[in-house]
Order: structure tokens, then C-alpha cells, then sequence
């Protein structure tokens, strides 16, 4: 029951926020700074509630939209278009400043610059898991990744034989001299796994090669709304250095 219609004004909120929430996002599995960013600008508009004024997730996405309609670098034909006002909030601080608009043009350059990146590694991945594509769990690179956990998880779970030994126990003691040693051997395994790896990594075939895309096909793919593909499965595939083929690949999709 609803008492005093208190109850059908906290429902019509909530559906209110949820109706209002903004969803974008770039499949990048982690291979740019772009979710780290994200996270801190939406964190600081969040606090600030500035949300037009802090450039954040909603301002890269009606970047997008206005390269889409106006074309590459017409900076200033998007800044004037008002249904991208939004891009013009952040920078009003910035007004009475000499070179206003060069500061403008240089961020929104380097900003898509960093999400063209992006989308091209989405791409990346989302090619990668439509040729079935995996790590390699016999390369060197997977040996090294392997030893490392190893050695984190040997630190981690002996941590507390430190405290232990240096207040007398010498149980403690002579274990923490064991796992001093298998920490000793692991780190002299990683530094040779180290030592061979530029040279291995040197004969992988590039990303481009391997995926039989170029960064020139990827860009006109995006730039098409002809080809869909399902969203890329980023946790199957998580390393681009270390794609290979399991099986001859098909035919360009």
C-alpha cells in the first residue's frame, strides 16, 4: 500500500533515474587508458555534480556523433552545431584565455585520437574472436606470465612468516628461509624468460598480419553500418601480442 503517495513519488523517481541513465561504452579489454579515465572523470562529475562541465563517457559519445555528421577534424563546425552543446560546457573556463579555441581543438584531436584507438582494438577483438583465436599456453611469454602468478601467490600466502620470525619462532623461521629460496629460484627463472623474450616476440607476425585486417580496413569497417558483429568475448581473448590461429582461418566475414 501506498501511504500519503510518498511510496508512487519515490517510484516515479526511480523510474525517472533509470529511464535517464546513459550506457556507452568501448570493448577496448584494457589495452588503453580509456576506462581508467573514464572511471576518475566520472567520479569527479559525480562528487562535483558537474556533469556537463567535467568531460567525461557522455561528452566521447556526442564527440562521435558529431564527427559522424560533420566529418573528421571540423572541430569547429561540431562546436557550433547546438546539439553538441554539451562539448562546448567543459571549456568555458577558458574563455577569456588568448588561445581558446587552439586548447579546444587540441583536446577534442587528442581525445578522439585516443577512441578511434580504442574502437580499432575493439575491432582487434572482436575479429580475433570470430577467428577463434587463443593464447598460445606454450609460449614463452604464457612461461613468464605463469612464474609471475607463482611468485605472487607464494608472497602472498607466506606474508605473515616475516611478523613470526622476527619474534623469536623458529619454525616460522626455517620456513620463511624455504620460501625465501623458491621466491630466489622463480625471480632467476623470470630473468631468463626475460632475457629470450624480445627476440621471440621479435618473430610473431603482426597483429595486423595475423588477423588479415589492416588499421585502414578496421577504420572503413567502423565507419560502414553495413557489418555487424556480435560483441567481442574480451576475456577469452585478452592479449593481442599472443594471438594465434588454431585452425586455418575462414574467409573475411
Amino acid at each position: 500500500k501506498l501511504q500519503n503517495g510518498d511510496g508512487g513519488k519515490e517510484s516515479g523517481e526511480k523510474k525517472k533515474a533509470a529511464k535517464s541513465r546513459f550506457m556507452f561504452n568501448i570493448a577496448d579489454g584494457g589495452f588503453t587508458e580509456l576506462h581508467s579515465l573514464w572511471q576518475n572523470e566520472e567520479r569527479a562529475a559525480t562528487v562535483t555534480k558537474k556533469t556537463n562541465e567535467i568531460w567525461h563517457r557522455r561528452h566521447d559519445y556526442w564527440l562521435l556523433a558529431g564527427i559522424i555528421q560533420h566529418g573528421y577534424a571540423r572541430w569547429q563546425d561540431i562546436q557550433n552545431d547546438v546539439k553538441f552543446a554539451i562539448l562546448n560546457e567543459p571549456f568555458k573556463g577558458e574563455m577569456n584565455r588568448g588561445n581558446f579555441l587552439e586548447i579546444k581543438n587540441k583536446f577534442l584531436a587528442r581525445r578522439f585520437k585516443l577512441l578511434e584507438q580504442a574502437l580499432v582494438i575493439e575491432e582487434q577483438l572482436r575479429r580475433a574472436a570470430y577467428l577463434n583465436m587463443s593464447e598460445d599456453p606454450s609460449h614463452p611469454s604464457m612461461a613468464l606470465n605463469t612464474r609471475f602468478s607463482e611468485v605472487e601467490c607464494l608472497a602472498e600466502s607466506h606474508q605473515h612468516l616475516s611478523k613470526e620470525s622476527m619474534s623469536g619462532n623458529k619454525p616460522a623461521n626455517a620456513v620463511l628461509h624455504k620460501v625465501l629460496k623458491q621466491l630466489e629460484e622463480l625471480l632467476s627463472d623470470m630473468k631468463a624468460d626475460v632475457t629470450r623474450l624480445p627476440a621471440t616476440i621479435a618473430r610473431i607476425p603482426p597483429v595486423a598480419v595475423r588477423l588479415q585486417m589492416s588499421e585502414r580496413n578496421i577504420l572503413s569497417r567502423l565507419a560502414t553500418s553495413s557489418v555487424f558483429f556480435p560483441p567481442p568475448d574480451v576475456t577469452a581473448v585478452t592479449e593481442t601480442l599472443r594471438f594465434t590461429s588454431k585452425n586455418q582461418p575462414p574467409a573475411s566475414p
